[in-house]
């Protein structure tokens, strides 16, 4: 078995948001979702950057990109009534079954990581007049929820993440991290890192590098 994962480099990361114009893209999400945000860590929402710290000695100022986590433990999981949020026993990537979605919203409500799933009220709506990205990528539906898929359907055919393929300043690897010769193992390995909310016991497969 594989349990894929992410590990981002904070001090690598420039806040470009090329990473999620290329989530966009890839998976031709609809206007205004976003399934990958680039986040402040002092609290700054996505195109609002925010300093922390005091006045002027001890600024503060970082990135972190936010998207599903791909718990080990996902709360989504466990409080969806049929089925439709579910761990691939064979990757480990937390997946949306569009098809079976009924649009209840508790894998929402149940995620402590706010933002990271959207959900679509009407019928999806794009700014061009034809696809965007690849031909692979789920179709959009009407109210059900969405979040990001690892890339899914790039994944499962031995191609990185679009995240991570384009990502400017080289911050994010992905691969298994079960492996121990991995580059997601050796780094974790070599490097102090951290996971969003560990309190609350989801296991994320995300991991920050700090």
């Amino acid at each position: 078995m594989t349990r894929y994962g992410m590990v981002i480099d904070t001090k690598k990361c420039i806040g470009c948001h090329v990473c999620a114009m290329a989530c966009k893209t890839e998976n031709n999400l609809p206007n205004d979702v976003w399934w990958n945000r680039i986040l402040t860590d002092n609290g700054g929402e996505m195109g609002f950057d925010m300093v922390g710290g005091s006045y002027p000695d001890d600024l503060q100022f970082g990135y972190v990109p936010v998207a599903c986590q791909h718990c080990e433990n996902p709360a989504c999981v466990k409080v969806c009534p049929v089925g439709a949020t579910y761990k691939d026993p064979e990757t480990g990537v937390v997946r949306q079954d569009y098809d079976k979605c009924i649009g209840c919203r508790m894998c929402m409500s149940a995620c402590p990581y706010n933002g990271v799933r959207s959900f679509n009220w009407e019928e999806p709506a794009f700014h061009m007049d034809y696809a965007m990205g690849s031909k692979d990528a789920p179709e959009h539906q009407r109210h059900v929820v969405e979040k990001c898929t690892f890339c899914y359907h790039r994944t499962s055919q031995g191609i990185e993440p679009a995240c991570m393929h384009l990502c400017v300043g080289r911050a994010r690897f992905w691969g298994d991290l079960d492996d121990p010769t991995s580059e997601v193992s050796q780094l974790l390995a070599e490097r102090s890192h951290k996971r969003l909310l560990e309190e609350r016991g989801t296991e994320p497969s995300t991991y920050y590098l700090v």
